[in-house]
């Protein structure tokens, strides 16, 4: 049993932050965010939410598979800047969507969001409990972010991207998944701490913390390794893919995975350059551009693979 993609959709805020505005507010200067990053420019959130944008990718990839709410039996977003505690981003994206029969929940893997919540789904597919899923990856990063600190707030943009999957008796779909939890400080954000009529605290937000040469390190070595197993499993050579639609981290880290996997760069699409960063966001946004554009045909075989906080990493090989 496989999964077939039917439908893909995307949301970015309207709100573009060039280098250049950045360059405005604090010290630093689009040449010295592109040549280390390769992102020129980026969408934040004025009026936007996480729930609205997730809802408008989610609509889309309705649309673009000719479904209804009503079809869906299954509802997963990736987020980790979901608007509440609780309810989950999930629930309020099926109330707006009004898919009352779908069940309902998040995932919190960062980065890696998205690909947990397609294998999550694939799972919930396989065995015959559903047979249609949405799944979102959905971020409004720049609410977590230390906006006096250049190291890590020109990284990141929000927005939202979504997927309608269906069960298949036709196609391929090979996945692995992991974790590194003793390297998960290298990015992190804490959450509230303790405060009730026992413990006396003064509640100040933080905002995300990250070691970029950690995450840089954790990043090459893992993802083409990862890559290589799935293909290895898939029986599949990399020459056969037609393309890799990776996290979307840093140019550099997507050209050392191509020379790693010894595969042609133009096989890598970006979408960093104007999006930036989007957590678990950042894959399906992607995908949905690769298909708004026709780049993919039916029966192509793709690689998608999203790292990062955890550590984690989930990477598939799968037929379009």
């Amino acid at each position: 049993m496989a999964i077939k993609i039917a439908g893909t959709g995307s949301c970015l805020p309207e709100t573009v932050v060039t280098n250049d505005d950045l360059a405005a507010v604090m010290e630093t200067s689009d040449e010295w965010i592109c040549s280390r990053t390769g992102i020129r420019e980026r969408r934040l959130a004025k009026e936007e939410t996480t729930t609205g944008m997730a809802l408008a990718a989610s609509l889309q990839a309705l649309a673009d598979a000719g479904f209804s709410a009503k079809d869906l039996d299954l509802i997963i977003v990736g987020s980790i800047t979901g608007d509440y505690v609780t309810p989950s981003t999930a629930c309020e994206l099926q109330a707006a969507l009004g898919a009352d029969r779908a069940v309902a929940f998040d995932i919190n893997a960062a980065c890696s969001g998205f690909m947990f919540a397609l294998n999550t789904a694939y799972a919930y597919l396989q065995c015959g409990l559903y047979q249609t899923a949405l799944v979102v990856g959905a971020e409004t990063l720049s609410k977590i972010m230390d906006w006096t600190d250049r190291s890590t707030c020109v990284l990141f943009g929000d927005g939202a991207g979504a997927a309608i999957v269906q069960r298949s008796s036709q196609g391929l779909y090979v996945f692995e998944q992991g974790s590194d939890g003793k390297r998960g400080q290298a990015i992190s954000c804490r959450n509230r701490p303790c405060s009730n009529f026992l413990v006396k605290r003064d509640f100040v937000p933080d905002f995300i913390r990250m070691d970029g040469q950690e995450v840089y390190k954790f990043a090459v070595g893992t993802v083409p390794a990862s890559i290589n197993r799935v293909l290895e499993k898939a029986q599949i050579e990399a020459k056969q893919i037609e393309y890799f639609i990776l996290h979307q981290a840093n140019l550099r880290i997507l050209q050392a995975v191509a020379k790693r996997l010894k595969a042609e760069e133009n096989k890598f699409p970006v979408s960093l350059d104007h999006c930036g960063n989007i957590s678990a966001a950042s894959v399906p946004i992607l995908l949905d551009e690769m298909n708004r554009k026709g780049a993919l045909k039916r029966g192509d075989l793709l690689v998608l693979s999203g790292f990062g906080a955890g550590l984690t990493w989930g990477t598939a090989v799968l037929e379009w």
